[in-house]
């Protein structure tokens, strides 16, 4: 049993530094960090292939627990990427994004296809809840990149 949630956010920033920010792990440890902390989580960009074997923590408190993604579509022009989860009570776990531009801005479609067996509708509801709060935080990283002297 499988459940799947689409979620759209809007931003008024330009698509190729949402897409960095959408990409990079550094970036994944700060969207995520008051609901689920990364043990052995590399630095830098994503790419098609990348196979992570990491550890998760909920909120940094519950134990920690293996956790398998790996990154099975990657493509920069189009920016969208797919990756394909499991570990942590999830049989499956498929998450797609995808940046469109739209005017000055562009806008985030994520999918997620999640597959816990009879937990799957707790699940489904904490990753929309994840995803949701990540959007209020990937703003602010953007916000703190597009500041005049963020690079000093």
């Amino acid at each position: 049993m499988s459940k799947t949630i689409h979620l759209t956010h809007r931003y008024d920033f330009h698509t190729d530094l949402v897409w960095n920010v959408a990409t990079d792990l550094d970036h994944l440890k700060r969207v995520t960090q008051s609901l689920v902390t990364f043990r052995n989580l590399p630095s830098g960009q994503i790419f098609e292939g990348q196979d992570l074997h990491v550890d998760v923590s909920l909120f940094g408190k519950m134990p920690y627990q293996p956790y398998r993604m790996t990154v099975v579509e990657f493509d920069g022009v189009q920016r969208r990427f797919q990756s394909s989860e499991i570990g942590a009570g999830v049989k499956s776990w498929l998450h797609t994004l995808q940046i469109t531009a739209e005017g000055d801005g562009c806008r985030i479609d994520e999918t997620i296809e999640v597959d816990a067996g009879s937990l799957t509708p707790l699940f489904a509801a904490w990753a929309a809840y994840m995803y949701r709060k990540r959007h209020a935080l990937r703003l602010a990283i953007l916000k703190e990149l597009s500041e005049p002297n963020a690079s000093d």
